[in-house]
């Protein structure tokens, strides 16, 4: 059985006394869950300060993007061993924030995916369609087109440490949110796209999991879906009184 994945992407949120403050509150709250994986995605400047405060505890920190060299002259950028530095574990890779504002592609998705892979962090994929994608009937073309490149030249060994997140982008930061039955037919396509690329086995360990408005009071109906591992939390996961709830909930496919 694929173990639950539920990640919270801060996105540009959070001052550093701000993070720990949400930390704090978040350690007590979900203390006792070990049957799902628990992730906490800060902003860069965050992350080595909320990896201390979680050491030898059930929640994973993340980053929000990371570069494919290890070094040199890149400004602003960010390589895979300063992550490993800070005590990062997950790292979101292709979010369609990246693609809409920063000219995110699925090449440069494809080599951050290996850049993460060869540095033992695990990555989470993100794709996604838009609302004029969706509406003009090529949602299944867009995932597929994220996918397969996304994944390009990468092993069944490979592909299996990898997380995928499904973003439809209508429903990110919006309020919508697509249906029960709307995310367990893409995330049941990403299943069968994945079969195709490797086999029935690999797909089938592959975590999928959901992202787009996810709150308490959607999370059940969501993660009681079969092809549908986890959450990827974005405006919840920054308040403790919304996040743990989600958590809690997701615990009960665990178990």
């Amino acid at each position: 059985m694929r173990r639950v994945i539920i990640a919270g992407n801060w996105k540009m949120n959070k001052t550093i006394p701000e993070a720990i403050e949400l930390v704090s509150g978040l350690k007590r709250g979900v203390a006792d869950i070990t049957n799902i994986d628990i992730v906490v995605i800060p902003p860069y400047t965050a992350l080595s300060e909320i990896s201390d405060m979680l050491v030898e505890t059930n929640i994973d920190v993340g980053a929000q993007d990371v570069y494919w060299e290890e070094k040199g002259a890149f400004t602003g950028q960010v390589a895979p061993s300063m992550l490993k530095d800070a005590g990062v574990k997950y790292v979101v890779i292709g979010h369609s924030e990246r693609r809409q504002y920063f000219g995110e592609t699925n090449e440069t998705v494809n080599k951050k995916l290996k850049a993460a892979l060869n540095a033992g962090l695990s990555p989470i994929m993100c794709v996604g369609e838009r609302l004029e994608e969706r509406e003009g009937g090529k949602a299944f073309d867009v995932i597929k087109d994220h996918v397969e490149n996304g994944l390009a030249g990468f092993s069944k060994d490979d592909a299996q440490k990898i997380v995928i997140a499904y973003e439809p982008v209508w429903a990110i930061g919006t309020g919508k949110t697509a249906t029960p039955q709307q995310a367990e037919e893409v995330h049941k396509y990403i299943r069968e796209l994945l079969a195709k690329m490797y086999n029935e086995s690999v797909a089938s360990e592959i975590r999928i999991q959901y992202g787009g408005s996810v709150k308490p009071e959607n999370i059940n109906d969501l993660i009681n879906q079969q092809n549908i591992d986890g959450a990827l939390v974005g405006g919840a996961s920054l308040k403790v009184e919304q996040f743990i709830p989600i958590v809690k909930e997701s615990a009960k496919k665990g178990a």
